[in-house]
């Protein structure tokens, strides 16, 4: 690797002044499990990183005032994943981590870094968008909340300017709603899959009030489906229903050929756990890792 200088601020306004919103070589660094492997490789190489492991602030789980969960941005994610107050508030979220690369990563990986670094692989962030999350975001410019839907912009892409930081993750109350996340892997389970599927919906008898679909890996971006969302509004959740919805979601969905597999490969996967996601969201079980 290239020397580099490496800066550790105290508080969130100090780390925000040290980033140069016109320099690509000034870049955050939280748990670096994905940018310590990228600088190894000669991927990217700084010129300064900004390390926020000093700002204790931002390593904290907390209720909200208005019900919701909040979880700063520097929380590693095995502190979600051991924490009483994330598994009795959105236990797909413990689920997940469940599954999530190795325990040695998440000792290391945080809530912030996950997020930002926008790889389309990554587990968590389809099944916040299906909980409805958001994150605060913090800049020179002022705060701002983004919701997780809209903070992936494309391929390793995000919509954060060179000069903001995620400061925390906000998961609203989830109410009756049910919620899962099942991934696809072609190797080990610790392996990138070549799809994730996270569901969330709430129902009254056979009937289905709200349901969000959102599915990553197999996309450039983490990527909810509205049409096969629309197949389950107001309808009944028989097994028919459930093939209907993954149908819908094959088609709707736009996919890419990477070294997980290729787009019509991934486009069966899409057909078969979206409905399988449904139908084990409904059954109030995640169903386990599929492989």
């Amino acid at each position: 690797m290239t020397p580099f200088e490496l800066l550790e601020p105290r508080s969130l306004r100090e780390a925000i002044e040290l980033l140069d919103p016109d320099d690509a070589s000034v870049r955050p660094i939280a748990g670096g499990t994905a940018l310590m492997l990228m600088m190894k490789a000669g991927v990217f190489q700084p010129a300064r990183l900004v390390s926020l492991r000093g700002i204790e602030a931002m390593t904290a789980i907390w209720q909200g005032n208005d019900g919701g969960l909040r979880i700063g941005a520097m929380t590693p994610l095995a502190m979600v994943e051991q924490s009483a107050a994330v598994r009795g508030h959105a236990p797909a979220i413990t689920r997940t981590l469940r599954t999530l690369s190795n325990v040695r990563v998440r000792n290391v990986a945080t809530v912030g870094g996950h997020l930002a670094h926008g790889d389309p692989h990554m587990d968590l962030p389809p099944v916040l968008i299906a909980l409805g999350a958001q994150v605060s975001v913090a800049g020179r410019s002022g705060a701002r909340t983004i919701p997780v839907e809209e903070l992936f912009a494309g391929y390793f892409e995000t919509v954060l300017a060179r000069d903001e930081l995620i400061s925390e993750l906000i998961v609203p109350a989830q109410a009756a709603r049910r919620a899962c996340y099942l991934k696809c892997t072609t190797r080990a389970v610790h392996d990138w899959p070549a799809l994730g599927v996270a569901v969330s919906l709430d129902s009254e008898g056979d009937g289905v009030r709200h349901v969000s679909i959102v599915i990553s890996a197999a996309t450039e971006k983490p990527t909810r489906l509205p049409q096969a969302e629309k197949v389950l509004h107001g309808g009944r959740t028989d097994d028919a229903t459930l093939r209907r919805a993954g149908e819908a979601a094959a088609e709707e969905a736009e996919l890419i050929t990477d070294n997980q597999g290729s787009a019509s490969y991934k486009k069966q996967l899409v057909r078969v756990y979206v409905a399988r996601a449904l139908r084990a969201a409904l059954a109030q079980d995640d169903g386990g890792a599929r492989h």
